[in-house]
């Protein structure tokens, strides 16, 4: 690898070069020279409105391998990602076998060491993710585990969320768990409002995540510990979470960008695409997502990415399955459908904040250290086309829009990933 980026604006709070205009020379997977000099390389790359950052890291993307390969596998969430922009992402335990063993997070270690994309394994909270029975967490942090999670289904039981903080707090660890009272979530399909009403769909109440959300900050302020929602969608769940950073406890939270494109009114004329869990909720709850993360109560930005085949997803909306893919669109959407987020904070929330809650190292941009870098365009429009999906799954609503905020390509693990497809 012989790169030379010319006029490239870098974005790097901490650094120098912080949004100056500058040449970056990558020569064998390292950031060898960053200045105004006309260096020669073997390859020179320049764009109109090409920014440079360190990668971008999404803490919630489902990644169905091993177990259910048909609908994503690591290489092709690996080249989803690195078309989203994303150099390293969280991998949940929503695999058949679950990771739940120091060999299956070898195992994911090895599979996937070459792709261009890290993949830092979430370990199973509970065994075969029942709710019940701790895994040997302690044992899977030391092999590489970076947290501890049920993935798709929120612990149930207090005392065991309560039992795992007690062991993770053993270690620093943290927890993820997902707010969902699944029981008052049971059978519905969509937010409960006026819209599920109109449509004669089971509704999803706020008060399935809200009340599931109460219960777990008030066992973090009995108990301590670090503990993370990867999720939240509601107007009080905000304030929640709000409230309880307010009180110093250490929580932290996400939001899927596509929470805040839609409205429950999109849901209509029953596109299955928009179906997913936690639901789209009111206008009003929106509003409330982007306050928060205006003012840090919501701290990342995540991809939400869950991939669904044909058979699970293009059925009657009361059978088919929740989810939507958006690797490819995570930065896009925030871009097209929140304008009211500064570009910095959008990439503050995708870079900065998800290695600081995981404690993992953040990547600079300084001469002679491995090159860890998203390029991308943040006022260009492209078209997501059909043609160009890297991921398996094809569910996705955005396919066919235009949508602002391009990636050009990513730098990682020694490897140059250009979005071809995207350009013209």
């Amino acid at each position: 690898m012989d790169i030379l980026f010319k006029n490239v604006k870098v974005y790097a709070p901490n650094s120098p070069f912080h949004l100056q205009t500058l040449s970056l020379h990558i020569q064998q997977g390292k950031i060898s020279t960053i200045g105004t000099e006309n260096e020669q390389a073997e390859s020179v790359i320049e764009a109109d409105g090409l920014w440079v950052s360190a990668g971008w890291f999404d803490m919630h993307a489902e990644i169905t391998d091993p177990g259910f390969e048909h609908k994503e596998d690591t290489v092709s969430a690996a080249n989803a990602a690195a078309a989203g922009g994303f150099t390293e992402m969280l991998c949940f335990a929503n695999t058949e076998p679950l990771l739940q063993t120091k060999n299956a997070l070898q195992s994911l270690k090895q599979q996937t060491k070459n792709l261009p994309v890290t993949f830092h394994a979430v370990g199973g909270a509970t065994m075969n993710g029942e709710g019940k029975d701790l895994t040997e967490i302690l044992d899977m942090q030391m092999h590489g585990a970076v947290a501890f999670s049920d993935g798709n289904i929120g612990i149930q039981q207090a005392e065991v969320v309560l039992k795992a903080l007690q062991y993770l707090q053993i270690s620093d660890g943290l927890l993820i768990n997902r707010a969902e009272h699944v029981k008052l979530n049971d059978r519905g399909q969509m937010h409960e409002g006026i819209v599920s009403t109109r449509l004669g769909l089971k509704g999803m109440p706020a008060l399935a995540e809200e009340l599931q959300l109460t219960r777990d900050l008030e066992l973090l302020a009995f108990n301590g510990g670090k503990l993370h929602i990867p999720f939240i969608s509601s107007a009080r769940s905000v304030e929640k979470i709000r409230e309880a950073k307010a009180k110093g406890l250490n929580v932290t939270c996400g939001v899927a960008t596509y929470q805040l494109a839609f409205t429950d009114e999109d849901i209509v004329p029953f596109d299955t695409n928009y179906k997913v869990n936690p639901p789209l909720r009111s206008a009003a709850d929106r509003k409330a997502l982007v306050e928060g993360l205006l003012d840090g109560t919501i701290d990342v930005l995540v991809s939400g990415h869950k991939p669904e085949d044909v058979e699970n997803k293009k059925l009657e909306f009361d059978h088919a399955a929740f989810g939507m893919i958006n690797l490819e669109t995570a930065f896009a959407v925030v871009r097209t459908y929140a304008k009211e987020l500064p570009l910095e904070v959008i990439l503050e929330k995708m870079i900065v904040n998800p290695r600081r809650i995981l404690n993992l190292p953040q990547p600079e941009i300084k001469e002679n250290v491995d090159a860890n870098l998203t390029f991308f365009q943040p006022d260009v429009s492209w078209v997501y086309a059909e043609n160009t999906v890297r991921s398996k799954s094809k569910n996705s609503p955005f396919i066919g829009m235009e949508l602002t905020g391009k990636v050009f390509g990513t730098v990682h693990n020694g490897q140059f990933v250009r979005n071809e497809a995207y350009h013209g």
